[in-house]
């Protein structure tokens, strides 16, 4: 007796169901995507229960003819491909031909549709994945297709539906990366008869912010970049939009939304300097390239892809998302100026002193107050007690962050702009402009070593001094010498010239820990950036320490010329902008 089968084909499909329809929300995908390959231009979704008990897709496309609507819900049948060299050059979103099918297997679905060119449209019913003969119906143009009940013949899958509420969520989900996949269609959602999201026809630009709002546009870097047949669109979130989870991350290749390993390890990547810790970046990314190097034939679902040249793909995304996210800060240039005859100002008197905006000098090191005229004519104006306005001269040029005008806290550096008031935290600033600096020497193999008059002695664990025996020539990259002058004691000797006024002691034990922790070269190597950063922060200038002004004025300057001088190493922001016009809305001030 033969233990092998045939399956029925109701089986058949209901297993096929099972990858393509895990819940509501996979057979709203498959029904949306059904509709922009038809090229619709307006589709409206109807959901009722959290799309449990309807479903329901209208769209304006190219419509279905009478003699194809049962193809329309049998297996394996499409219009999209016809051969293997059209499965390897895949353009549409849909193309198995199995999204119908399934959906029939395990819930009630009618379809109402009309072809270009026919008089009438034509209805067709299935249930159980068999379907009735078509009939007239009335409909001007396009396509509807309602699924009712979903898995109402399969009791055990039905009882894994979460709740109507979580289910709409999931919806929501995929309606909305249908919609940022095609902002060229206008698109609705409604659920319990009620208007949930309403987005017209428009770019892709305009969509993106439309979808993540407002406050996404305002931590946010435009992406474009191309090299040959492959570009990157799309908007980069800065740290100071992070969240907790990966709910604004948003990829798409070729317009179909997918989550690539490649492309999330080459987003994590380019976000590593600039953001630690459990925060996830938020981003709209859009990769075209030819079809040919990218199989979307991998899982039924479709969200997952293989490209022919990863490393490539994943070379050029790395470096495109860490130029956008290295940008200068645009807003300085970009925010309206308040005129100066907008302002009230006193009447100058005769003796007013003219304000001239210094030439952009050399960085100065923060651990030399060097002397600079321009800064002390300033420090001896604003001391004395007459009200002497500033004349500031046109046609001159300011740097973007403006000149320092006093400390606050010890923490914070005050400065003036042509927008206003800059605020810049010293501390996270100095982090990023020295880490910057290590990244280099480091790089070029050149990281200068300070050798230390008295070497710092210091009383070492186990740990810390078999980390300094085995990974003394890593160390010595690093810029730090560290030998054992006894079995229990480590002597420091020499530490990065530009950390020289870093605690020698807690530094060294800092980087001990860290490569005590990760062991091997391969390790160290691995976490090269992480031991920079830490390396930067101990060297960088601590609250509560009095700067003068032109140590001021050089930090500001060295800000202007540092990449991702926006965020420190850990994500935070390192300054920020106070407009005349938001300074007079505080203080309500032409009200």
């Amino acid at each position: 007796m033969s233990l092998i089968r045939l399956l029925p084909d109701l089986l058949i499909s209901q297993i096929a169901a099972g990858e393509v329809v895990e819940r509501p929300a996979s057979a709203l995908k498959e029904l949306l995507e059904n509709s922009m390959d038809a090229g619709a231009t307006d589709i409206r979704v109807d959901l009722e229960e959290g799309g449990i008990k309807t479903i329901r897709v209208a769209d304006d496309g190219a419509g279905i003819a009478r003699d194809d609507l049962p193809l329309a819900l049998a297996r394996h049948a499409t219009s999209k491909i016809e051969s293997l060299d059209d499965l390897e050059r895949v353009a549409s979103l849909g193309f198995r031909g199995e999204a119908l099918a399934s959906i029939a297997s395990v819930a009630r679905v009618a379809i109402v549709s009309i072809a270009q060119g026919e008089r009438h449209a034509w209805r067709i019913e299935a249930q159980d994945g068999m379907a009735t003969r078509s009939e007239p119906a009335a409909l001007n143009r396009g396509t509807v297709v309602e699924a009712r009940d979903l898995f109402f013949n399969t009791p055990a899958r039905r009882k894994f539906l979460k709740t109507p509420a979580t289910e709409y969520a999931h919806c929501l989900d995929a309606f909305t990366r249908l919609a940022l996949a095609r902002p060229q269609v206008a698109m609705t959602l409604s659920h319990n008869g009620r208007v949930m999201a309403r987005y017209p026809a428009q770019d892709w630009q305009a969509r993106v912010l439309a979808v993540l709002g407002d406050d996404f546009a305002q931590h946010a870097r435009l992406i474009d970049e191309a090299a040959g047949d492959i570009s990157l669109t799309g908007w980069a979130g800065l740290p100071a939009y992070a969240r907790a989870s990966r709910d604004a991350q948003f990829v798409f290749v070729n317009g179909r939304f997918v989550r690539d390993k490649v492309l999330s390890h080459a987003a994590r990547e380019a976000y590593r300097d600039i953001l630690h810790g459990s925060r996830h970046p938020a981003y709209c990314l859009f990769l075209q390239l030819d079809p040919a190097r990218v199989d979307v034939n991998v899982h039924p679902a479709k969200t997952e892809v293989r490209f022919r040249d990863s490393q490539a793909v994943h070379r050029f995304v790395f470096h495109a998302l860490e130029r956008a996210l290295a940008q200068p800060e645009t807003e300085l240039q970009a925010a309206p100026v308040v005129p100066s005859s907008a302002l009230p100002v006193a009447p100058p008197p005769a003796a007013a002193v003219p304000y001239r905006p210094a030439p952009r000098q050399e960085s100065l090191g923060l651990a030399v107050a060097e002397p600079a005229a321009y800064y002390q004519m300033v420090a001896e104006a604003l001391k004395e007690p007459a009200v002497r306005p500033v004349v500031v001269e046109e046609n001159v040029e300011a740097p973007p962050l403006g000149y320092a005008l006093a400390q606050l806290a010890g923490i914070y550096i005050l400065a003036e702009n042509a927008q206003g008031l800059v605020v810049v935290d010293m501390h996270a600033a100095h982090e990023r402009i020295l880490y910057e600096r290590l990244k280099t020497a480091l790089g070029s193999k050149q990281v200068a070593m300070q050798p230390l008059l008295v070497p710092v002695v210091f009383a070492a664990t186990a740990k810390e001094m078999a980390a300094a025996e085995a990974h003394h020539t890593e160390l010595l990259e690093l810029g730090l010498e560290l030998s054992a002058v006894s079995p229990t004691h480590l002597a420091l000797r020499a530490l990065p010239a530009m950390l020289k006024d870093a605690d020698a002691e807690n530094l060294a034990r800092e980087i001990l820990k860290e490569v005590a922790e990760f062991g091997a070269s391969q390790a160290i190597e691995a976490r090269r950036n992480e031991l920079l950063a830490t390396l930067a922060c101990h060297g960088a200038v601590r609250a509560n320490r009095k700067l003068s002004l032109p140590e001021m004025n050089a930090l500001l300057r060295d800000m202007e010329q540092t990449l991702r001088a926006d965020q420190c190493n850990h994500g935070r922001p390192t300054w920020f902008q106070l407009t005349v016009h938001e300074l007079d809305k505080m203080f309500m001030r032409g009200k």
